[in-house]
């Protein structure tokens, strides 16, 4: 019943939008490193699709180059095989009809969004076979209801269920932002699937948005889309979360093979936005045994003197940092209020100002004012509602006889 509910309201979605009518949800294969054949996460205008060849530089792009080390080296951070017994890159699934459970938060649960998800109990962990202690990143595509899920530091529990330090959920047609100075499962509060090089398109011979890539310095600040900051240095110099590096539209990329002249250029036409803490000038994509690595690791051959920076406009830090509302939930109902186990109930709402709603428990992430849910015991739902300044959230109760 969750899968048809929220497909009719994608399916309006779906045929009013010519962007998304061409390439569905719908139509991304399923399973670990599937194709998402044609599909491109969020509209043409989000951060991540933007085209900026053309775009300004900042005026301080040589000296934060500098800083950063003009001959460090790209480092393509994913490929084929493993290395130390695991597999070279962040992972994801693409799922269908998954059962939605629970996440329990063991650290940052106030800037997480509260499930239900649809994690599958074998979803991988990056770096499975063997994920050891590091970021185990678990990256979850809905191709159902068009909805991106990403949890971080993450362990599958004998019950289905999750345990992550946090986790966000993306809504793939629209342009959402976490709240400002949110985390996600991405220390700049962004959404990591967009920013990996991925073999499906390489393969198609083009990618279209920007790719995600770490420094080894950052400072209190973060520039759009970021939303969150995790400084380990004072320098003036040390990147914002959110900073964009462009590939130098004269840097001759002819004699690169060609999977890194795919990646080469999509680094000139959308850059690399930095997201998180790391080894300088590291590039994230997805582990396939059908990657090059040889050809992936001409990529080294890149200096950071090669890259420039993006106009960065605003940066925000402690003392600038945007002021605005939370969502307003003005109501909060269900229809009727007394039932018996398994027949439908009609959650209502009526909000304003916000980007995007999850209800808890059992239903997950939603769109619209409307869900019809089948409770067998008397429930209390929660109505969470969040926009870039903060979540608001109201309940009502089901009572079940």
């Amino acid at each position: 019943m969750r899968r048809i509910a929220l497909l009719l309201t994608l399916s309006t979605i779906l045929f009013c939008s010519p962007l998304y009518a061409q390439n569905p949800c719908s139509g991304m294969s399923l399973g670990r490193g599937a194709n998402l054949n044609g599909f491109i996460p969020f509209p043409s205008d989000n951060a991540w699709n933007q085209n900026i060849f053309n775009a300004a530089v900042d005026p301080n792009s040589d000296a934060i180059i500098n800083f950063i080390g003009a001959s460090t080296p790209m480092h393509p951070d994913f490929g084929a095989g493993l290395y130390q017994g695991s597999t070279i890159g962040i992972p994801y699934v693409v799922v269908s009809g998954s059962p939605f459970v629970n996440i329990h938060f063991t650290a940052y649960g106030s800037e997480s969004d509260p499930g239900p998800m649809p994690v599958p109990h074998n979803a991988p962990i990056e770096g499975y076979p063997n994920p050891g202690n590091g970021d185990r990143h678990v990256l979850v595509l809905d191709r159902d209801n068009c909805w991106l899920y990403e949890l971080y530091h993450s362990y599958p529990k004998k019950d289905g269920s999750w345990n992550a330090d946090s986790a966000a959920v993306w809504d793939l047609l629209n342009d959402e932002r976490r709240p400002y100075t949110w985390t996600s499962a991405d220390a700049a509060g962004l959404p990591v699937f967009p920013g990996l090089a991925r073999y499906d398109e390489v393969a198609s011979g083009q990618i279209q948005h920007a790719l995600r890539f770490t420094l080894q310095y950052s400072r209190e600040a973060f520039t759009p889309p970021a939303s969150h900051w995790a400084p380990n240095s004072t320098n003036s110099l040390a990147a914002p979360m959110g900073m964009r590096l462009r590939l130098k539209a004269s840097y001759d990329i002819s004699s690169f093979p060609p999977q890194a002249q795919v990646i080469l250029t999509a680094l000139k036409q959308y850059g690399m936005i930095m997201a998180d803490n790391g080894s300088s000038m590291f590039v994230s994509g997805d582990p396939d045994n059908r990657w090059n690595n040889n050809d992936l690791g001409t990529l080294k051959q890149v200096p950071a003197s090669a890259f420039e920076v993006v106009l960065m406009d605003p940066i925000y830090t402690p003392n600038n940092l945007p002021q605005g509302k939370a969502p307003d939930i003005t109501s909060f109902t269900a229809t009727p209020p007394v039932s018996h186990s398994g027949q439908p109930v009609v959650l209502n709402w009526t909000a304003t100002g916000a980007s995007y709603f999850v209800i808890s428990p059992q239903v997950g992430a939603v769109r619209g004012n409307t869900f019809t849910v089948y409770p067998t015991v008397t429930t209390t739902y929660t109505l969470y509602a969040t926009n870039q300044f903060h979540r608001s959230k109201k309940t009502v109760s089901v009572t079940i006889q």
